[in-house]
């Protein structure tokens, strides 16, 4: 089918459709990330059909723009790239075991003076005093743009939507550090490992990490999921060391 038999329709603000032959044979998306960065997607049958929505999409909206691919995909990357996108960042995703025997965790004990909260039985008030602490470390460093998208703040402020998915490093009557748990069905996934920067170097992190993963394997699953962005070399090491291995990677690329 030839570039000249697609047409481009925008049937929405954000959503554009490519129509041939009285059929719809690509979607495109593009999405507001509340860090005020606008992500594109396309979802197209060829070749001709994800080009002409590309033509279309980056002329409506204004730059920059970013989108996500899985790096493995090469067809759907040199597609971004024919577009004009480049590389701005690598995530790489990694299989986690949660036997101690493996993870070499089961010796691993909090500092002195810390406690382990276990997920699910964090108070809801300590953990967002400790969570808007992170993020303001993070804002004043790196910026919002290095974090993953489910961790970003929403629209109205609320940065901790679920308190149940987190376990906790606790220090008298605050909270130190996190970890945020998905329960996907048989590999959670382990969201984000965060410790407030005055309590770095303390083994913190480690400890979260064995709480969280020996809770996993006494409940009889084998393996997590986590990603990691590859200018994190402090969470590679921590995963790595436990026996993470890669499974995979994606890209984020921008048009600027």
């Amino acid at each position: 089918m030839g570039e000249h038999a697609v047409a481009i329709t925008r049937v929405a603000e954000k959503q554009w459709h490519a129509v041939a032959d009285d059929r719809v044979v690509g979607r495109g998306d593009a999405s507001h990330r509340p860090d005020g960065r606008i992500f594109v997607s396309i979802d197209a049958w060829h070749c001709a059909a994800f080009d002409r929505l590309a033509d279309a999409m980056l002329a409506d909206l204004s730059g920059p723009l970013y989108t996500l691919v899985d790096e493995a995909d090469l067809d759907v990357t040199s597609h971004w790239e024919r577009a004009g996108f480049t590389t701005r960042r690598r995530e790489w995703e990694y299989l986690v075991p949660t036997d101690p025997r493996v993870t070499g965790l089961d010796s691993v004990l909090p500092p002195p003076g810390v406690t382990m909260v276990a997920v699910g039985e964090a108070e809801e008030g300590p953990l967002r005093t400790l969570d808007q602490a992170i993020r303001d470390e993070v804002e004043a460093t790196v910026g919002w743009q290095e974090m993953p998208a489910e961790v970003l703040p929403r629209p109205d402020g609320v940065t901790l939507l679920d308190p149940s998915k987190y376990a906790a490093a606790a220090q008298s009557d605050d909270y130190v550090g996190l970890v945020r748990l998905a329960p996907v069905t048989r590999q959670p996934r382990i969201g984000l490992i965060a410790v407030r920067s005055d309590h770095h170097r303390r083994g913190i992190a480690r400890a979260l990490l064995a709480q969280v993963l020996g809770s996993l394997h006494r409940s009889g699953i084998e393996t997590a999921s986590a990603e990691v962005n590859e200018s994190n070399a402090a969470a590679m090491a921590l995963f790595e060391g436990v026996g993470a291995r890669r499974t995979g990677s994606n890209l984020e690329l921008v048009l600027r």
